[in-house]
């Protein structure tokens, strides 16, 4: 009989990380308005996170007519439909029409919108432009809640009421939910959406300093990654978001939470000493 040999190579790979004991956290907070800047160690993003379901999706598509044929006979019929586009049928509007197109014609940056609350070609390539640049899934032209809550907070954010005197800071609006960056009193950073501390995580208010940055900060126990890791107190800061930054239900431990676009562009302006001023109140903290 022939003896079969096999032989099984095991290698090991030694892996070298940065680790933040602290990234990205608060104790838990007895009153959820404290500021207990003991740090834990925490992602930006909860273990175990989902990604919201689309909120700006329709609940139910329309089933395609299919073509039928009459039994027992030679003739066939079948069922078609018109060729005519309409601007309902390739982009469905919702129920926030007039209000996102009224946000959307403030903000002017997505293209040209008709206020009317209806639905048109025009529209839609707007309210696609603004779902893109903001992640908001799935990207139909759809002007639902998540497009609505989006847009009125960018549209409402005041960027006069962060005070920063000279030099450049960072701004955090808790209460609308976004951020921005400003140079001896100017906007060079235009308000962007971002998602704060949860329910008993609030983000303190107050006014810090960045003071430790890292490309790719390491954080414990949750074991994850935290791009583009600004921190500015305690175990907080801004990185980049590690789960679908719209989901409402839940929130960080106290860190600034960023798409991914935009947490490199807050690195690239940032740097060590700069003002970091957080305001307002997160709604439900």
């Amino acid at each position: 009989m022939n003896r079969v040999r096999s032989t099984i190579g095991v290698a090991a790979l030694a892996v070298v990380t940065l680790v933040g004991a602290g990234a990205c956290a608060l104790d838990p907070q007895a009153d959820p308005a404290g500021d207990d800047l003991a740090a834990v160690s925490v992602s930006g993003g909860l273990s175990g996170e989902r990604a919201s379901p689309g909120s700006d999706q329709l609940t139910a598509p329309i089933p395609a007519r299919k073509a039928t044929a009459t039994l027992g006979t030679t003739r066939t019929t079948v069922q078609t439909t018109s060729n005519k586009t309409t601007a309902s049928s390739t982009c469905p509007q919702g129920e926030y029409q007039r209000a996102v197109e009224t946000y959307l014609a403030k903000l002017g940056t997505f293209g040209k919108v008709i206020v009317d609350g209806k639905q048109s070609a025009t529209d839609c390539a707007a309210i696609k432009k603004f779902q893109q640049r903001y992640d908001i899934r799935p990207v139909q032209g759809r002007a639902g809640p998540t497009t609505h809550d989006v847009s009125k907070r960018l549209a409402t954010t005041n960027v006069k009421s962060c005070k920063t005197g000279s030099g450049v800071t960072f701004c955090i609006d808790l209460t609308r939910q976004t951020t921005w960056a400003m140079r001896d009193g100017k906007v060079v950073i235009p308000p962007t959406v971002t998602r704060t501390g949860m329910r008993g995580y609030a983000t303190p208010t107050g006014t810090y300093k960045i003071n430790k940055r890292n490309i790719k900060e390491w954080s414990n126990p949750y074991e994850v990654w935290l791009p583009y890791w600004q921190r500015f107190v305690g175990g907080i800061g801004y990185h980049q978001t590690t789960t679908y930054l719209h989901d409402k239900s839940i929130g960080s431990h106290g860190c600034i939470n960023l798409l991914p676009a935009d947490a490199k562009r807050f690195w690239d302006w940032g740097k060590v000493g700069y003002r970091v001023v957080v305001f307002g109140r997160r709604p439900g903290t």
